[in-house]
């Protein structure tokens, strides 16, 4: 924790604080951790053919300036793609356009017919506006008798660490964590083939981080990711695409190559002046 986040700046003040309790240990005081790991799985309920996502030419602009500008390119099967930007609001406008949230000043973006989308938004607070319970939440997403049953949806968040009367709390009381895992069983709950998460590991532990983390890089479909988590990015991507006033950049690599690439660093410096 205290190697991953001391960087992070929403988490740098606790990496400093278990840096201090690390410093302060002898061996005789560990003791073996509770804390339990949720249960992320993610499966696909159809595979998607060869024909992913195409963008053309998409270009968007707020109040205040150009977010991104001229984007093109083609999704291919099984990329894991970091989406990345020096502007964040760029990253979380170009998911809005491509769950139908927001409108482009230009261009057009076409999903595969074979593809099935599900998305983890930077703000999910529309989501939980209702006061009814977690089972009856999760339960909105379920694709059959036997998943709209209190039992099965119980037993699935349970997995997801609301365990026995958890299950029962009203949604519109939820912390920051605790909603980000129920998003991530409405995912699971879908079974698509594409997921796109706009910083997913904000509000998350360190345990709930390592269970999506491990589940991503084994998912079969495909990813769209942005996350402020160097380690998370990393670990994940196999293909980098950033966006910028002034254009695309779109390189089939992992993240740490990406942003220590000389040549690529050149290029965004020119792209974002």
């Amino acid at each position: 924790f205290i190697a991953r986040f001391s960087a992070n700046a929403s988490k740098s003040k606790q990496a400093t604080s278990r840096k201090k309790m690390l410093d302060n240990l002898k061996i005789e005081d560990i003791k073996p951790s509770s804390r339990r790991y949720p249960a992320v799985i993610f499966t696909s309920e159809r595979e998607a053919g060869d024909q992913i996502l195409s963008v053309e030419n998409l270009s968007y602009s707020d109040s205040t300036s150009t977010l991104f500008n001229k984007i093109d390119f083609n999704l291919n099967k099984g990329d894991k793609v970091v989406l990345y930007s020096k502007d964040t609001r760029a990253t979380t406008a170009f998911y809005q356009i491509l769950n139908n949230k927001l409108k482009p000043n230009s261009g057009r973006f076409n999903w595969g017919i074979t593809t099935s989308q599900s998305y983890l938004p930077l703000d999910n607070n529309s989501y939980f506006q209702e006061k009814i319970s977690l089972v009856d939440w999760l339960r909105q997403w379920s694709k059959n008798d036997e998943e709209r049953e209190e039992v099965f949806i119980r037993g699935f968040l349970g997995k997801m660490i609301f365990s026995g009367e958890e299950a029962l709390k009203n949604c519109d009381v939820l912390s920051g964590g605790e909603k980000v895992r129920c998003m991530l069983s409405r995912m699971m709950m879908l079974r698509s083939n594409v997921l796109m998460f706009d910083e997913p590991t904000s509000h998350l532990d360190l345990e709930s981080i390592t269970a999506l983390n491990n589940s991503i890089k084994k998912f079969n479909g495909n990813v769209i990711l942005s996350t402020h988590d160097f380690e998370f990015a990393k670990s994940v991507g196999n293909r980098v695409i950033e966006l910028t006033p002034n254009g695309v950049i779109d390189r089939l690599t992992t993240f740490d190559s990406y942003i220590n690439d000389t040549k690529i660093k050149e290029l965004r410096n020119k792209l974002y002046s």
